[in-house]
């Protein structure tokens, strides 16, 4: 199997406090692998290290075949990173930012000057090539961090929680990109604690929980693995719902979700669908909505985890811990 990314037992501590405990990751070239994990989980600081901006204490990570260790400077030719934070400065237009850090990596004027706007006119900046950056909209610095980090045509880019803060717009966006990039045979390595975005995004998944990872496959390996789904019942007579529920209660044998006027229980024997639609039926219950749903990332991290995703951890934020 090509690996565009392979670290195998990397550890990092800060201090009294681990941040990385043993970390084994591997990001098939021209895939998406998302590290999925809480604030606080370790997924930055693994980042870090395999940009070559920390190193590691211990265990070894390669990048195209180059050791982030030994062979730092080729790594960094390889790579590109857009960090949790835009760090294009606000006071240069998005024409001059580019052109900047293309001259930084060697470019000739002309060659920067070309890939930038090329950059400006794929992510939709080009009205706005000529302005400040502190005019732009939190979606308009994104989109210009990325163009940033594709400069120097990375083979392989890091994705340190690229679509913090932004608006659901600009986040479909900035999927979309991501998209294309890989399509154009990037591969991506994305850190997030947004389920639906590891859900839309990865080809694999690394769950990470206090600096090690606890599980991965692919996103349909990783709902299977938790052997429950939510059942979903929903009457077309809002008058119905408390006969819905006592049904649902009494065949699952747990208290089901009461949501406006849909009644969820999480359910292990899919048998049970049948019965639930024969004690509808001899209630004279119509539905409007009967399914048996795949379990939700967000239902396969609490049952890893025994907490969700967004929740902090007792584990210190080291997340901006600087190199």
């Amino acid at each position: 199997m090509d690996n565009a990314v392979l670290a195998e037992g990397l550890a990092r501590r800060f201090g009294e406090t681990t941040a990385l405990a043993g970390v084994d990751l591997a990001a098939r070239t021209g895939s998406v692998l998302g590290i999925l994990g809480p604030n606080g989980a370790g997924k930055t600081t693994a980042v870090r290290v395999l940009a070559t901006l920390l190193a590691p204490d211990s265990g070894h990570a390669a990048v195209c075949g180059h050791d982030v260790v030994r062979d730092a400077h080729r790594v960094r030719q390889l790579v590109g990173l857009t960090g949790q934070y835009a760090s294009v400065d606000e006071m240069l237009t998005g024409f001059e930012n580019l052109l900047l850090i293309g001259r930084l990596l060697g470019q000739s004027r002309a060659e920067a000057k070309a890939n930038a706007g090329d950059l400006l006119t794929r992510f939709d900046l080009s009205d706005a090539a000529g302005r400040a950056v502190k005019t732009y909209s939190g979606g308009m610095r994104r989109r210009l961090d990325l163009a940033a980090s594709l400069i120097g045509r990375p083979r392989v880019l890091f994705l340190d929680e690229p679509t913090t803060g932004l608006d659901p717009r600009s986040r479909l966006g900035l999927w979309r990109m991501v998209r294309d990039l890989v399509a154009d045979g990037v591969t991506v390595l994305l850190t997030t604690q947004y389920l639906d975005e590891a859900d839309q995004l990865a080809d694999e998944i690394a769950v990470i929980d206090h600096g090690r990872v606890i599980a991965t496959g692919t996103p349909a390996e990783l709902k299977a693995r938790t052997g429950a789904q939510p059942l979903v019942v929903r009457p077309s007579e809002p008058a119905h719902l408390p006969v819905v529920t006592a049904i649902v209660r009494e065949l699952t044998g747990v208290v089901p979700a009461v949501e406006d006027t849909t009644v969820t229980a999480t359910v292990t024997d899919p048998a049970l669908l049948p019965a639930v639609v024969r004690r509808l039926d001899d209630a004279r219950v119509t539905v409007a909505e009967l399914a048996l749903r795949d379990a939700s990332l967000d239902e396969v991290f609490l049952s890893l985890t025994g907490h969700r995703a967004e929740e902090s951890t007792d584990t210190p934020d080291l997340e901006r811990t600087p190199a």
